[in-house]
């Protein structure tokens, strides 16, 4: 086994130690067709209000921008997938939203890992990244053989379905590289298409994020919603989880084991007249370490007035 080789089985094992639940490794390089993509979803405007997409477009789709001298993307996958079931009076919230917020416990486990590293592999160079800044964290997903962008835009393991957060780790050293995911198992399947409320899943797995539910119920800072969409939330108060509810690789979703993310009570529980008469104080005490902080207590009244509505 070559240096490069024992080096990624070293890192495979850490991670797996750590708690995620797959790791893949692809070379640091320029993402052409990606940045094709991205360039024609940004002239369609299907990132809405999301300017900060318009951002850093050079280091969205290159590596070496973002860590100098860069050579290998490592992509840690951690499952989110509750035991638990939302009480049937309570308002929606993404599955995602349910535990302590994800950035906090996989940024501290991205931290523990190259640490790791340096103390086995030498003095290497990186930065890791979990959904907080200009990284298509899917494609290198796919490009470590992890998994295939599905029909709504997610990134589908064969052996567990979706219910993943994505991380990535871009180091200067280099490793042994995990073939691409080459195949799509969506097949002629369109259930994620055919049920997603706001009709935001085009063909060819082109995503409008500007009517997607998760957009106008986290994203959108307007003080209304707009007036066309009435209706079509189906009871989702932060996020939604439609498309990937339906989509038959989750039936192999099986329950994660992480602590952080068991479910916040109130979130499984409260009716929406109890979300309602939530104080402001109150749910920045409740929620202090939710996801759910990101839409503010404004932005979730907001929402559940217009769901009531």
């Amino acid at each position: 086994m070559t240096l490069f080789a024992n080096h990624s089985q070293f890192i495979k094992q850490e991670a797996y130690k750590l708690g995620f639940d797959y790791c893949g490794i692809a070379k640091a390089e320029y993402l052409n067709e990606d940045a094709k993509r991205l360039e024609q979803w940004l002239n369609k405007g299907f990132n809405g209000s999301m300017h900060y997409m318009e951002n850093y477009f050079d280091l969205r789709v290159d590596p070496q921008k973002i860590v100098p001298g860069a050579k290998s993307v490592i992509t840690v996958l951690k499952n989110y997938y509750p035991s638990q079931q939302q009480n049937i009076n309570t308002p929606k919230i993404s599955k995602y939203a349910w535990g302590k917020d994800y950035h906090e416990v996989i940024k501290q486990k991205l931290n523990e890992l190259t640490h790791l590293m340096k103390q086995e592999l030498g003095n290497i160079h990186g930065r890791g990244f979990v959904d907080s800044a200009p990284v298509l964290e899917r494609a290198w997903a796919n490009k470590s053989g992890l998994g295939w962008i599905g029909r709504n835009g997610n990134l589908i393991t064969k052996q567990s379905g979706s219910y993943f957060f994505i991380a990535t780790l871009i180091v200067d050293i280099e490793l042994k590289y995990d073939d691409a995911f080459a195949k799509d198992y969506c097949g002629s399947c369109s259930k994620c298409i055919d049920h997603c409320p706001t009709e935001a899943i085009l063909p060819n797995k082109v995503i409008d994020g500007s009517k997607c539910i998760s957009y106008f119920t986290i994203e959108l800072k307007d003080e209304l919603l707009p007036q066309n969409m009435k209706g079509k939330f189906d009871n989702w108060m932060f996020g939604c989880d439609v498309c990937m509810d339906v989509c038959p690789w989750n039936r192999f979703a099986t329950p994660n084991t992480e602590l952080s993310f068991t479910p916040i009570p109130e979130i499984l529980n409260l009716t929406t007249d109890e979300w309602l008469s939530l104080k402001e104080d109150m749910f920045k005490e409740i929620f202090r370490h939710s996801p759910l902080k990101r839409s503010k207590w404004k932005g979730i009244q907001r929402n559940l007035k217009f769901i009531q509505s």
